[in-house]
């Protein structure tokens, strides 16, 4: 098997690669559809069993959305990609600041942001200003938006609303301007991995998403005592370890696709899903300090998709430490 992938060329990998994945989710969209005509049809499920389904569904559905826009970005090129990278993270800090109220004092930092920052740090990543591209906003950035806003001669709640829209701009731009990035990264020491960044981008996702889908069957399968019960009443120690533990062994079965060796890929596996399954922790909390389940808003989000930020928060937090690990590792 592995003799017959390497006579392929880079292109015809990653093309099979997408054929492998896209197999796989309709197979687990085929079971969860036989799934549910096995319940008899005048059995009502009570209300935990029908939200962890809805549950399930929606991380499905995302990684579907997932699969889709990573296969448009990688069949049109890294420009081309980069810029729908762009338009999700347009989108996804749209609906972060829908249910973030800001006042006539945020206008001018808000045009800021959508209009100046978000573009130039894509463009950074495009044109491969790695070492610029990774302190634009956490260092510039943040230090222009408080300057913007004060000179709006606005005081009320400075602090924040300062700092409501800095942490947008850091989970929305900052962490999922890393995801194309990864695509554009070179490793001088395996030169037979050159063009093949779709595979690290599909290694991140695939481990990142396993990890999260598993922490959620192994907590439905496994009920404890939640961790947290005010942020989640579904994390628990005992689900969040199996769900590592099981993306942590299949980021190791899938490092022939990377340039890693078994060991590396298990260390980065684990490394990206404890920031990702911490990060949607996190965003969990920000969701209930705004008193809603879901960025959706109930499926009448701002962006049209029905929670699109419910969909990556994972991976914007993932991204960038996957993506720092990996230059620091490699030393690129």
């Amino acid at each position: 098997m592995n003799s017959f992938l390497r006579q392929l060329s880079a292109t015809q990998q990653v093309g099979a690669l997408f054929i492998v994945m896209f197999g796989l989710l309709a197979g687990v969209s085929i079971w969860t559809f036989l799934r549910s005509l096995r319940q008899p049809v005048n059995q009502a499920l009570d209300d935990a069993q029908a939200l962890e389904e809805r549950r399930f569904h929606s991380l499905l559905k995302a990684s579907w959305v997932m699969a889709v826009v990573f296969w448009i970005g990688w069949a049109l090129g890294s420009g081309v990609s980069t810029t729908l990278f762009g338009l999700l993270a347009f989108f996804a800090l749209r609906e972060f600041i829908t249910l973030s109220p800001t006042r006539r004092g945020d206008h001018r930092s808000l045009v800021l942001v959508f209009f100046i920052v978000l573009p130039v740090q894509f463009w950074l990543v495009a044109s491969r200003h790695f070492d610029l591209f990774t302190v634009f906003i956490p260092v510039y950035v943040f230090l222009a938006l408080p300057v913007v806003s004060a000179l709006a001669d606005d005081p009320q709640r400075f602090l924040e609303r300062n700092a409501k829209l800095q942490w947008g701009i850091m989970v929305c731009v900052y962490g999922l301007s890393h995801v194309p990035a990864l695509m554009l990264l070179d490793f001088p020491q395996s030169p037979g991995y050159r063009d093949k960044g779709a595979f690290l981008v599909f290694f991140l996702v695939f481990v990142v998403q396993t990890s999260v889908m598993v922490q959620h069957l192994a907590g439905w399968r496994f009920p404890r005592r939640p961790f947290a019960p005010h942020v989640s009443q579904s994390f628990h120690w005992t689900a969040w370890g199996i769900g590592i533990a099981t993306a942590g062994l299949a980021g190791a079965l899938l490092s022939f696709i990377t340039p890693f060796k078994p060991g590396q890929a298990l260390a980065l596996a684990l490394i990206a899903c404890i920031a990702g399954s911490m990060g949607h922790l996190v965003m969990k909390a920000l969701k209930r300090d705004r008193g809603v389940t879901s960025w959706g808003l109930h499926g009448m989000s701002s962006t049209g998709a029905g929670g699109l930020l419910d969909r990556i928060d994972s991976l914007c937090f993932a991204a960038p430490i996957f993506f720092h690990a990996v230059r620091w590792y490699f030393d690129l």
